[in-house]
């Protein structure tokens, strides 16, 4: 017996020695914001499993009230860092909205949104939507059983209101995607008019994350993209009905960032690499022993200083599972990854798919080279910090050799047709073939002018 707690003690001792081996820090006090949503995790779990402390890093979380105030808290200095969406390191580098040089060394996850639609629209899809021999409905649905709908409310001269949280988000463009890939218009932006419903057969809006149920309990929407739990919370309330999650739309789609601005990364680089090793650990916890540990996780998120919602809401979809309608429940293991198939990588190739949806929507007016794409994507996601980050980690005896990319050119294997809800395959290397894949949206040298597309 003694032995074995002499083995268990010396364990613990090399453990504590390997992470005790702390970087020299330019920084050691740092405040990092957050939106109320599950995908802030590896935040949470990092400061609550002590992965900061460990780093000899005194960190403080700070829910935010928006993106907006949240991406403006970094760029002036209240926040060394954020959770944040990955289009926004992305459009205020090229200058859409706010600009400033945004980096990301740490991609926080891949899935976890889904689509919600009213109990109203619903019913109205439900004839359109083929059903299994449960009577279920097959998923995943597309959202041509939702252009009748659209129809039918243009007949009666109803807008069709659905929200996305901000314009730059990963919701608005799956959003987009799925209403596109039904035959359904979008919108688009120009640099005159930036509410993004020119052309639009549906109108989109941004609203606050957590404010998302309400908004559409009132009729103000008719539906959502979003991520957890608040698809699940109107599953939950009984107001609505998630129709698609973007594991469905998208397989092992790029999801939220950790963002600071070059600048920090400059000024701390020791720092930078302290931070990245403490998340990758968290997402490291997150994933493994097949999610064994995702019942702690979600009783730390739904704590009021970070999600504050309820436990039985963020449990739907964090520990493998998620509830279409009520008792309608499935099998999704890989609705929320933080770790697996490479998920902490700042792919190149993510970042490019974003701008090329930006580009297909007129955020970005005119069009751009692949070299472009390519330079852009560069300049912001930063896979050499996050190899540096996790080879330390690697020599400390923290995490294994095997889980990380380190021969990668930084973009990932195309993405084949199967796995995209349209049947349209993306390689990011090839990004302006890809617009031209696309039926709906601009390509090639097409502008939008006044109302409408031209070119």
């Amino acid at each position: 017996m003694t032995k074995i707690l002499t083995g268990v003690a010396f364990a613990a001792l090399m453990a504590n020695s390997a992470a005790a081996e702390m970087l020299d820090l330019e920084k050691d006090e740092l405040t990092f914001g957050f939106i109320k949503l599950t995908d802030m995790a590896p935040l949470a779990v990092a400061y609550e499993q002590g992965y900061f402390l460990d780093e000899g890093l005194f960190v403080t979380l700070e829910a935010q009230a928006n993106w907006k105030v949240l991406l403006d808290g970094v760029i002036d200095g209240q926040l060394d860092g954020a959770h944040m969406l990955a289009g926004q390191p992305l459009a205020a580098t090229i200058g859409f909205g706010t600009e400033a040089h945004i980096i990301t060394p740490f991609s926080m996850d891949l899935n976890g949104n889904g689509i919600t639609v009213s109990n109203e629209v619903w019913e109205m899809m439900k004839p359109n939507v083929p059903t299994m021999e449960d009577g279920r409905p097959q998923h995943p649905i597309s959202a041509s059983a939702l252009k009748p709908v659209v129809d039918q409310f243009k007949s009666e001269g109803k807008p069709f209101n659905m929200g996305m949280v901000f314009p730059v988000s990963t919701h608005n463009y799956e959003l987009r995607y799925w209403l596109a890939a039904g035959g359904l218009e979008p919108g688009y932006y120009s640099p005159e008019n930036i509410t993004g419903q020119i052309g639009a057969d549906v109108l989109l809006s941004v609203t606050p994350p957590p404010q998302m149920p309400a908004t559409l309990e009132a009729g103000t929407i008719h539906g959502y993209c979003v991520g957890e739990p608040w698809n699940q919370q109107a599953v939950f309330k009984g107001i609505g009905v998630p129709v698609i999650t973007d594991y469905e739309l998208w397989k092992n789609n790029p999801e939220k960032v950790f963002g600071i601005t070059a600048e920090f990364a400059e000024e701390n680089p020791n720092t930078t690499l302290a931070v990245v090793k403490a998340l990758i650990r968290a997402a490291m916890w997150l994933d493994e022993n097949d999610n064994a540990n995702r019942p702690e996780a979600v009783e730390i998120l739904s704590r009021p200083e970070y999600v504050g919602a309820d436990q039985e809401v963020i449990a739907n979809s964090m520990t493998g599972t998620f509830e279409y309608e009520k008792g309608d429940t499935r099998e999704v293991p890989d609705f929320n990854v933080f770790f697996r198939y490479n998920a902490t990588y700042p792919y190149y190739s993510d970042a490019v798919w974003y701008l090329t949806q930006m580009r297909r929507w007129g955020q970005i007016a005119e069009a751009k080279t692949d070299e472009w794409y390519d330079e852009v994507a560069k300049s912001v996601y930063k896979p050499e910090i996050y190899l540096e980050a996790a080879r330390l980690l690697v020599d400390e005896g923290l995490a294994d050799e095997a889980d990380f990319p380190w021969d990668s050119d930084g973009y990932k294997e195309a993405t084949p047709a199967e796995d995209i809800i349209d049947g349209i395959a993306y390689d990011g290397r090839t990004p302006n073939a890809y617009l031209e894949s696309l039926p709906i949206g601009l390509k090639g040298e097409q502008i939008v002018v006044g109302n409408e597309v031209q070119g």
